[in-house]
């Protein structure tokens, strides 16, 4: 198993927001992590990868704790919480993501140039390596994180909102790359809000309300108007 999640538990200050969630994410598998505002989304991926304290429970990845295999993880924050006005290029960005494997003092490698080159091919942002992160739209500013994301050649990938503020163009170029990155093997875990598109891309879907979960497992089990309306308190209609 990439990620196995058990009875997670954790928040911020005094205040818990995510109470004793389990889920898994196997290889080949797209988890959307889905729920209404406030319902612990973020907080998952953060508390399994130790950015929020957990108060109780444990994460996994891969069968070993974080630390022993973290350059397999890949971590993409929201876009909203970075300074984009810190003085880099895309391609200085993107660079960075493959630090986890080299290490922060050491310079980088043709290979590591190689690595950050394929990454925004894939990512179709290879004209925009230059340009300076503060003049990026929307969609140019996701597709550059995860660019970076992929730079580390993680095995686990996991996203906050990456289509959040995107072009139809941005959001297709990356389901079509989160759909690849499956194919490969890679195991990935989306934080997600719209549910008309869960089902172009994802294989699985983790459904929290008020910070535990509603339902965890294959789509045809974990993502249906029960279970929805259970997570988000109506009768949403799912496409076909």
């Amino acid at each position: 198993m990439h990620l196995e999640i058990s009875s997670l538990t954790a928040g911020y200050r005094d205040r818990v927001v995510l109470h004793a969630a389990s889920m898994s994410i196997d290889t080949g598998q797209i988890m959307a992590i889905l729920g209404p505002n406030g319902a612990g989304k973020s907080t998952l991926i953060k508390a399994a990868l130790g950015l929020v304290p957990p108060l109780a429970g444990s994460a996994s990845f891969f069968g070993e704790p974080l630390s022993t295999v973290r350059h397999r993880v890949g971590y993409m924050p929201q876009v909203a919480a970075v300074d984009w006005d810190f003085p880099a290029t895309v391609g200085d960005v993107v660079l960075m993501g493959t630090y986890g494997r080299l290490g922060w003092l050491r310079r980088p490698s043709r290979a590591q140039y190689v690595l950050a080159d394929e990454a925004m091919d894939r990512l179709s942002i290879t004209d925009l390596a230059d340009r300076h992160i503060s003049e990026l739209s929307g969609g140019q500013k996701q597709r550059t994180f995860l660019a970076r994301t992929l730079a580390g050649e993680p095995d686990l990938l996991l996203l906050d909102e990456p289509f959040a503020g995107v072009d139809i163009a941005s959001a297709l170029a990356i389901t079509d790359v989160l759909r690849g990155l499956a194919a490969e093997g890679r195991a990935i875990g989306v934080v997600h809000h719209d549910l008309g598109t869960v089902k172009d891309f994802c294989t699985h879907a983790t459904l929290l309300r008020e910070g535990r979960v509603e339902a965890t497992g294959p789509l045809d089990q974990a993502f249906t108007p029960a279970t929805i309306h259970r997570a988000y308190g109506l009768a949403e209609v799912i496409p076909e």
